[in-house]
Order: C-alpha cells, then structure tokens, then sequence
C-alpha cells in the first residue's frame, strides 16, 4: 500500500512539472504564467519533507507498538514465572518447617534460606514487571493512540487533498486560458478565466498555510517520538540492570549460606562429649605469653591455646556447639582438620567453625584470663 501511494505521489509531480513545460511554453504573453503553477520549489520541497515526516512517525508509531506488544508479553511470562516460583518457595518454606529428617537438620535450614531467598527474588521480579508496565508499556501506548499524532496526521492528510485540488485547478486554468487565446475579446470566457484564476490563488494560499501547519505539528511529533521513545528504552534498561543487581547479590548471599550448611553435612560428626566438657588447664600454668605459632599439623599441643577475634557470628544448634558473636574472644584449645575448633567464651565451651574467627598471635596471659 505504500508502495502505490509512493508511485502515485512521483506520479503527479511528474504530471505537474510536464504541465508547468507547457505552459511556460505556450502560456507567455496570455492570461496567466508560470505563476498559476503550483509546483513551485518553495511547495515542492514542504510537500517532501511532509512525505518524509509521515514516514517517519509512522515508522516510530509502529516501533512504539512492537515495544508495547513485547513488553506486554514479558510482563504475562514474567508474571507466569513469579507464580512458579512462589510455589517453589512455598514448598521449601513447608519442607523446612515440618523437619521430618532424624538424622540432622542442615537440609532444613538450607531450604529455609532458599524460600527466604526465593521470596525476595519474586518480589523483585513482581517489582520488575510492575515498573515495566507503568513506566515503559503505559507511557508509549498512550503516545501511539495520542491526539498529537492523530491531529497531525490529519493535517498532513488534508494538505495532500488540497493540494489534489489546486493540481486539478491548475489543470482547469491551463484549459480557460486556451479558450480565451482561440476566442480572443470573449468576455464570458476572460471571466470565467479570472474566477477559475482567483480560486486557484486562494488553494494555494490555503494550501501554504495548511502545509506550514501540518509540516510544524508532524515534526513535533517526530521530535517526541525520538526523545520519549529513548527515554523509555533506557528507563527499560535501568531497571532490569537494577533487578539484576539485586537478585545477584541476594544468590551470592544464598549460595554462601548453602554452601556452608553443605560443609556442615560433609564435615565429620560433633566429637565427643568428654572432649567438649573437658575443662582447660589452669591460666597460671600458662607462660606470660602465648603463641599461634605453637600449632603444629592443625592440631595444638596441649599447652597450644591462643586467642581468636570473632569475624562472624555463629549459632550454636546443639548443647555441644559455642555460639559466638562478632567482637568477641575466644580462647581456642584445639582444631580439627575438617575445619571445626573447640574452644571458650564467656565461661562456655563448645565446638564453632574455625574460619569464623581470626587468630591474634602473642597475646599476653593475661588477656585471656580478662576474657573468660
């Protein structure tokens, strides 16, 4: 279709140039001139750059639209999504709370923290959709069914009649104009000549005002087509780069969270009891000084103890297992080559992950004993 509408615009001007030949060749010197010809550079050129405008827009219209339709359809899939995952989260939440497993409750936790992690991820991806709904879909639907384009479009529309008009006017001058050269002092035929001359001055007249206003409206919409349709394409990308942060950082979290509940199933079981009741020896058979460096293996002497800094809390979840939090001491009597330490805080004793803490090389007796 606009392939016809194309080759019928060259068509005319076509038309019109053979008619302004002939008549600057045979109209000298009679009724009329060049100046009854429409196609003027000046109009040729608005007519132009109108044709390029509707182009344009409606090419921007039509991308507008194919944004709307994609986000729409990422918004029914995302939100598809958001149901599947809730019921996973769900179904984690549900595992984790009934802890039907006798032999430990690490997998229990694990998917604890999974729906909790999941959770947010759908109110993330809840959020996602929401924005790209209200932000990006909503603000270009409204301009591809907005009044400014259809108003231009329409004076566009209404210039390419008129100027239909003034051609066949011109069409119809030309042929007055040929009567009055054969019958020449006929004074009906030199008026209807002028009356044909005058309405042709007033289409064009018109017809000028009508393309200034229709070219001015069609290239404000193109200005606002450009600009807002960029701005919500980057809008677009803002916000899935923002959801993407985010749920990176919320699996990053959750990955170090199960990682660890999986060293916990592959670390050996909780030693003994008598090794975590047995008390440590008296402060005062300690040197003044104590050293990390007395570890030998991964295993301390029996004289080995030193202090560590507590780097992140830990939970105890058995009577055998110390918990710890960030800041305090520990006063450390042995570690495990599976990563487990034994140790005292606070007047309690228990097992804790060794890489919880830090170890402060040669501290004095004497700190340890104001710690406990």
């Amino acid at each position: 279709m606009e392939a016809i509408r194309k080759q019928a615009t060259k068509l005319r001007e076509q038309v019109a140039r053979q008619q302004q030949a002939v008549l600057r060749q045979f109209g000298a010197g009679g009724y009329g001139g060049s100046d009854t010809v429409i196609t003027d550079e000046e109009e040729l050129h608005r007519h132009q750059k109108l044709e390029k405008l509707y182009i344009s827009t409606r090419s921007a219209k039509h991308f507008q639209r194919d944004i709307v339709r994609g986000v729409e359809g990422y918004i029914v899939t995302g939100s598809k999504q958001v149901e599947i995952g809730t019921k996973l989260c769900e179904d984690s939440r549900r595992y984790g709370s009934e802890n039907t497993c006798t032999s430990g409750n690490t997998l229990t936790r694990a998917s604890l923290s999974f729906a909790n992690a999941r959770a947010q991820m759908e109110k993330e991806r809840g959020n996602l959709l929401k924005a790209l709904g209200t932000q990006v879909a909503e603000p270009l639907r409204a301009m591809v069914m907005g009044a400014p384009l259809e108003d231009a479009r329409h004076l566009a529309q209404r210039y390419d009649r008129m100027r239909q008009e003034a051609e066949a006017q011109t069409i119809e001058v030309s042929k007055r104009q040929a009567k009055v050269r054969e019958n020449p002092g006929n004074p009906e035929l030199v008026m209807k000549l002028e009356t044909a001359e005058a309405k042709l001055q007033d289409l064009k007249s018109n017809m000028t005002i009508l393309g200034k206003e229709a070219a001015s409206a069609m290239s404000a919409v193109e200005d606002q087509q450009q600009n807002q349709t960029l701005q919500r394409l980057i809008t677009l990308v803002e916000a899935e780069r923002n959801y993407h942060q985010r749920i990176l950082e919320m699996i990053e979290q959750l990955e170090g969270e199960m990682r660890f509940e999986q060293r916990r199933i592959e670390a050996p079981q909780t030693p003994q009891v008598e090794h975590i009741t047995s008390s440590p020896p008296p402060y005062e058979e300690a040197n003044n000084v104590v050293s990390a460096s007395q570890m030998h293996n991964g295993m301390s002497d029996a004289m080995g103890y030193f202090l560590g800094e507590v780097m992140f809390s830990y939970r105890a979840d058995s009577d055998f297992e110390l918990s710890l939090s960030v800041g305090d001491y520990v006063v450390i009597r042995e570690v495990t080559s599976s990563g487990w330490a034994e140790g005292e805080c606070k007047g309690k004793a228990g097992w804790f992950p060794y890489d919880y803490i830090e170890r402060r090389d040669r501290v004095l007796a004497t700190k340890v004993i104001e710690v406990l």
